[in-house]
């Protein structure tokens, strides 16, 4: 039975460390994007270095890796497994976990990655929707009242466990699989881990807002 989480795993983890910012700026612009504002590889660094059309190129790529980990791990293991759609659904939360880890520690960049956040998007838009959805509103919605990205991320990714068990109970789900459990709590935990600094900035007053000018720390 562990065969197809570790190649659930493995599988997931090359899939996410694919450092899609890092590589667009580098073929597009010819430049480092780690020597650019905060020296993240993810989305809002690429976008805040001045191209908007590859920040949001690299916020869809990093969420479809992060789709495409879970999907294709799960449609393997149906197929293959004889335990059925039970093991498909652990395996695919596990490949959710390694996705986003492959994000934020990529072997090719020495695990210096992002903040895994579009990846995390794309892992639970594959696990579960209708709560991604939900999360999705809500850095919406903080992004737009605070105009601080990095508050936004840890929002949501915190909200999000809230929105999968309240969608579990209104779809009459009693009970979810130990791998959906692990994932809905894990993610966030890595996710708000990563924003330590940023924590640090906002409760000092020091962070930075969207689309204000200065040096730009994420």
């Amino acid at each position: 039975m562990m065969i197809p989480y570790s190649v659930a795993a493995v599988t997931a983890y090359l899939l996410g460390s694919i450092p899609f910012g890092f590589l667009l700026v580098l073929v597009v612009r010819k430049e480092d994007i780690r020597k650019s504002g905060s020296g993240n590889i993810g989305a809002t660094n690429v976008l805040r270095s001045g191209s908007r059309w590859l920040g949001t190129l690299t916020l869809l790529l990093d969420a479809g890796k992060g789709y495409a980990a879970v999907s294709l791990v799960r449609l393997a293991v149906a197929q293959y497994s004889s335990r059925g759609s039970s093991e498909a659904s652990n395996a695919a939360a596990i490949a959710a976990i390694f996705a986003v880890l492959g994000h934020v520690f990529p072997i090719w960049l020495r695990g210096k990655g992002g903040k895994g956040v579009a990846t995390a998007l794309g892992v639970f838009l594959a696990l579960a929707p209708l709560a991604a959805l939900c999360a999705l509103g809500t850095f919406i919605a903080v992004v737009f009242l605070s105009r601080y990205v990095s508050l936004a991320s840890i929002v949501s990714a915190a909200s999000f466990p809230l929105y999968a068990w309240l969608w579990g109970r209104e779809l009459s789900i009693s009970s979810w699989s130990w791998g959906l459990l692990a994932s809905s709590v894990i993610v966030p935990i890595i996710i708000i881990g990563k924003h330590a600094a940023n924590i640090d900035r906002l409760l000092h007053g020091k962070e930075y807002r969207f689309g204000s000018k200065g040096s730009a720390v994420a």
